[in-house]
This record gives structure tokens, C-alpha cells and sequence, in this order.
């Protein structure tokens, strides 16, 4: 009996992966395909067919826009990776590496990346309960704390380039509208780091700060990310300030 259940828990993944890896293909032959097509064309229900999306979505594979179709992520986007990030992971890492010592926290170097936000590099803290790597993760800039550090530098005029459709939907407590978000990014720059408290994901908070080059261009952030169980307001200030002090030290390096 133990022997058949696992068989058919296998079998389910393998389905679920099969159907998944058909929606990509579908995605990158249409320009935009709605919940009910999805449906029809894997010979699924719609609630599967919206759980595969929903998937998707948090991975950057699929955007959904206010039309309620969907249409490819930033994921799915053919991109090669500049030789100045490799110099930047490599320079960054130290630092990473000494944050994450005193803080005893998870840390992570991010970019922009139109408007989500690339997970360059990442050092896991030693706490039993920990944010996990990102490493090469897409997510949606506005839902976490290193994209508004960079979304917050940015002019109004490239701000509203990045979201001629409005913000994507989140199924988290991230702000859902323009008008929310310039808010959020006004707070950020007065603050001189962003929050994220269960935005990205559920249970996990974190601060960040962004970084400028030797021309003052802000062209990555750092950030420090932990369970929200344990971040109490005292605690996200504390890890602010431990973030900036290593970002400037970062900064006359660069």
C-alpha cells in the first residue's frame, strides 16, 4: 500500500512538472493566453491550470496584466549576464560575508532587472530558523526591500516606463498600486533603506540599502533578510544600521 501511494505521488509530480514545463512552451509562442486556454490546452481544470500559474508567477515566468491574461516574465527573457556583475559579485562577496557574520543573518546582493529584481549572491546566516538563497531568483522589485532601494532612486520618468501596466498582483501584503508604491519609495529614500515585512514571501523581513558606483550611479543593493518572527522594529533598525555602515565601507572600494 505505502509502495502504490508513493508511486501515484510520483507520478502526480512528474504530471504537475510535465504540466509545467508545457505552459512555459505555450507562453513563449503566444503573446499573451488567458486561464481558461491554459485549461483547455493541457486537458486540465481551472484550478490546476491557476495553481501552475500562480507558480509561475512567483518564479518571474509569467506576468498577469489587468486584462487578466497572462504574458511571459522577466524569466523568460532572453539575458546574458554583464561582465561588470561578475566584477561586483566578486568585490561585494567579502562584504556579504562579514554583514552576515555580525548580524548573524541571511544576506543578499541584488539588482535591478527592468522591474524585477535579480538575486546576484547570497550568505545564508547561522540561525536554525533562517532565510534561505536566492541566488538567481527573478521577483517582483516593489514586494522586496533591496528593489525599493534602487526603484527609490530611480526618476519619475523611469519609474513610470517600468510600469506602463500598473504593479503586478502579489498574493502577499506588497503595495498593489502606483500611487501606494511612490509612497512607499518616498518613505524609502527619507529612511535611506527599504522594508520588506512578508511582501516577497511569508515570514520573512528584511532591510536594504542600494549601492553606487564610483560615477554615484545606484546600480545594486544589499540586504539583510530574516524571519519575521524574530524582527521586531528595534531589530530591523538595528540590521539597518549594520547594512549602510558595510555598504559605505563597500562603496570606496568601488
Amino acid at each position: 500500500m505505502t509502495m502504490v501511494s508513493g508511486e501515484r505521488k510520483s507520478a502526480y509530480a512528474l504530471s504537475s512538472a510535465d504540466n509545467a514545463l508545457q505552459l512555459v512552451l505555450l507562453l513563449q509562442e503566444r503573446q499573451e493566453i488567458r486561464l481558461s486556454e491554459v485549461a483547455a490546452e493541457l486537458g486540465v481544470a481551472n484550478s490546476t491550470a491557476h495553481r501552475l500559474l500562480a507558480t509561475l508567477a512567483r518564479r518571474g515566468f509569467v506576468v498577469q496584466e489587468r486584462s487578466r491574461a497572462y504574458r511571459r516574465g522577466p524569466a523568460l527573457e532572453p539575458r546574458a549576464r554583464p561582465a561588470a556583475e561578475f566584477d561586483l559579485v566578486k568585490v561585494a562577496h567579502p562584504y556579504l560575508a562579514r554583514l552576515s557574520a555580525e548580524v548573524e543573518e541571511t544576506c543578499h546582493l541584488v539588482v535591478l532587472e527592468g522591474n524585477g529584481t535579480r538575486f546576484l549572491d547570497c550568505v545564508e546566516g547561522h540561525q536554525v530558523l533562517r532565510v534561505g538563497s536566492r541566488t538567481g531568483m527573478l521577483l517582483p522589485a516593489h514586494t522586496n526591500s533591496g528593489g525599493k532601494a534602487l526603484l527609490a532612486q530611480l526618476t519619475e520618468a523611469e519609474l513610470t516606463a517600468l510600469y506602463p501596466r500598473g504593479l503586478p498582483q502579489s498574493r502577499n501584503r506588497a503595495v498593489s498600486d502606483l500611487a501606494s508604491l511612490r509612497r512607499e519609495l518616498a518613505a524609502t529614500r527619507r529612511r535611506g533603506y527599504g522594508i520588506n515585512r512578508d511582501e516577497s514571501a511569508r515570514g520573512v523581513s528584511a532591510v536594504g540599502r542600494h549601492i553606487r558606483d564610483s560615477t554615484g550611479k545606484a546600480t545594486a543593493a544589499m540586504v539583510v533578510a530574516a524571519a519575521t518572527a524574530r524582527c521586531t522594529r528595534g531589530l530591523l533598525t538595528k540590521l539597518a544600521r549594520h547594512l549602510c555602515d558595510t555598504v559605505t565601507d563597500l562603496e570606496t572600494q568601488l
